[in-house]
């Protein structure tokens, strides 16, 4: 099973980057993850530069390969202004023409429980995008305030437990479409 974490914050110290860390610290070992840290480095979304036969920049190259390798993915981000951030949002429409998205088993954490906005319009995006958001791997993990480092998050029976349902639905979906 191979995952790639894409967080949507560009925080070095995000709660939202360490929870996706602590799901690689409680997944079953033999899992491989990519941590998707490039969000910083895209371009503006520019339907100029993303036509049939175009080359995209390299940074949007890189994206598209990577999700295209991974079975799944397992998104968290926070919620800026009642929205989802504009730096996830934007890699998100450089994906809409690549069909490296569709059919994605995708998993949506939520890090903050009064986050109540941007996580719905988040679904919503990867539902127009064609993926396949796995309702179990689709939660909110009650972090609020509690400035947890990875480890910290991983050595919490509750929260380590919230995220390993959310892993183990994706694993059902991914098998299920291998077999």
């Amino acid at each position: 099973m191979k995952l790639l974490t894409i967080s949507g914050s560009l925080r070095a110290r995000s709660s939202n980057t360490e929870l996706l860390r602590a799901a690689q610290l409680v997944a079953d070992p033999s899992w491989t993850f990519d941590h998707y840290d490039g969000l910083a480095a895209l371009p503006h979304f520019n339907p100029d530069l993303d036509f049939e036969g175009a080359t995209p920049p390299a940074s949007v190259s890189d994206l598209r390969a990577r999700i295209a390798a991974a079975d799944a993915l397992l998104i968290c981000s926070p919620e800026y202004a009642h929205g989802v951030p504009g730096s996830l949002k934007n890699a998100l429409d450089w994906m809409v023409s690549d069909a490296a998205m569709i059919g994605k088993p995708i998993g949506l954490l939520n890090a903050a429980a009064r986050s109540t906005f941007a996580h719905p319009q988040l679904a919503e995006t990867l539902r127009t995008m064609s993926t396949v958001l796995v309702d179990g791997a689709c939660l909110a993990v009650p972090l609020d305030g509690r400035r947890l480092a990875a480890a910290g998050i991983a050595a919490d029976l509750e929260l380590a437990g919230i995220l390993r349902t959310a892993l183990d639905a994706l694993a059902e979906i991914v098998l299920g479409l291998k077999s």
